[in-house]
Parts: C-alpha cells; structure tokens; sequence
C-alpha cells in the first residue's frame, strides 16, 4: 500500500506538473489568441478601410465620367454660342454698315440741299452788295455834284453880294454867307451819314458771305 501510495504521489506530481505545463500552454495560446483576435480585426479594418477606398474611387471615377459629360456638353453648348454670338455680330455689322450708308446718303442729300439754299443766299447778299455799292457810288457822286453846285451857287450869291453891296451892308450880307455855310455842313453832314451807313451794310453783308463760305467750306472737309 505504502508502495502504492508513492506511486501514486510521483503520478499526483507529474499530473500537477503536467496541469501547470497545460495551463502555461493554454494562457500562452489565450495571449496569442488575443494577439490573433488584435491582427485578424486590423486586417479586417485595413480590408474594410481599401474596401471603403475601392467604392469612394468607383464613386469618384463615376462622379468624374459625369463631369467630363456636362463639360463636353458645356463646350458643346458654348462654341454653339459663339458661333450665334458670331453670325449676330457679322449681322449686326452689316446692319450698321447699311444704316451708316442710308445716314451718309441722308446727310449729303441735306447738305447738297443746303449748300443749293446757301448758294442761293450767297447770290442774294452779293446781289445786294453790289446794288448798295452801286447805290453808294451814285450818292457819293451825287453828293459830290451837289456839293458842288452848293458851291458854285455860293460863289455866285457871294460875287453878287460882294459886288453890289456898300461897306455900310457888309454885317448884313455875313447873314446868307453864314446861312450857306450851315447849309452846306448839314448837307455833307447828312451824305456823311448816308455813306457811312451804305459802308456798315456792305461790311456786314461781306461779312455774312464770308461766314457763309466758311460754313460750306467746313461742310465740304467733313
């Protein structure tokens, strides 16, 4: 029995010591279990992670096919656009070249009109200068005969006076002399007059023609 007992006891010691090497092995197998466990959920979150990445780039590739559809149909749509835009402009351009030509027609027709109408004023003032310079001349050479005639009849009273009259009548006869003289002076005052006014008219209707030359003649650079 004692035999037995010690027999039994080395195989307690041995099944204890084979129970430590176990459960060293199982806690050994639970850490690398656990370190496992920590791996495999690493990969699988890496796997999900390039899963997430694959969809984001189909969905990316996707949402970039659709815009490089809309850009194409943008373009599309903008040189259609631009070729509208162009064909207005070349129409629009025609349209004002043909309104320039209709205004350029218009303005030279009014201006030949005007220039007819200016010409004909022209003739007019020219006219009329030259009747008062005709009118002047005649007055001047009225004057001057009358004047003269004033003179010879002055002289005439004067020799008459002078020859028939007495020394006593001499302050009597210094009366028509007197008279004669301010006659005289009001007469070449008044032609003085006359003529001055005819030079005014003239000059001003000179001035008139010439005004009217320089219009035409700025009409006709423009």
């Amino acid at each position: 029995m004692q035999g037995k007992n010690n027999l039994l006891e080395i195989h307690l010691e041995d099944a204890n010591r084979m129970l430590k090497l176990g459960r060293a092995r199982e806690d050994y197998m639970k850490e690398e279990c656990t370190s496992f466990q920590s791996m495999i959920k690493s990969l699988q979150e890496t796997i999900q992670s390039q899963c997430d990445i694959r969809d984001e780039n189909e969905r990316l590739k996707t949402a970039i096919c659709d815009l490089e559809e809309k850009m194409k149909m943008l373009e599309k749509d903008y040189n259609s656009q631009i070729e509208r835009l162009i064909v207005e402009k070349k129409n629009m351009e025609q349209e004002h070249k043909v309104k320039v030509a209709e205004v350029q027609d218009n303005m030279n027709r009014k201006f030949e009109v005007k220039e007819a109408e200016m010409n004909g004023i022209l003739e007019k003032k020219e006219e009329e200068i030259l009747e008062l310079t005709k009118r002047q001349k005649i007055q001047e050479r009225e004057k001057q005969h009358e004047i003269i005639k004033l003179q010879m009849e002055f002289n005439a009273k004067l020799a008459r006076i002078q020859s028939t009259s007495v020394k006593s009548h001499q302050d009597n006869a210094a009366l028509p002399q007197n008279i004669f003289k301010r006659k005289l002076q009001h007469l070449q005052e008044e032609k003085s007059c006359e003529i001055a006014s005819l030079r005014q008219t003239i000059k001003e209707l000179e001035q008139q023609v010439n005004r009217g030359h320089n219009s035409c003649l700025k009409r006709r650079r423009f």
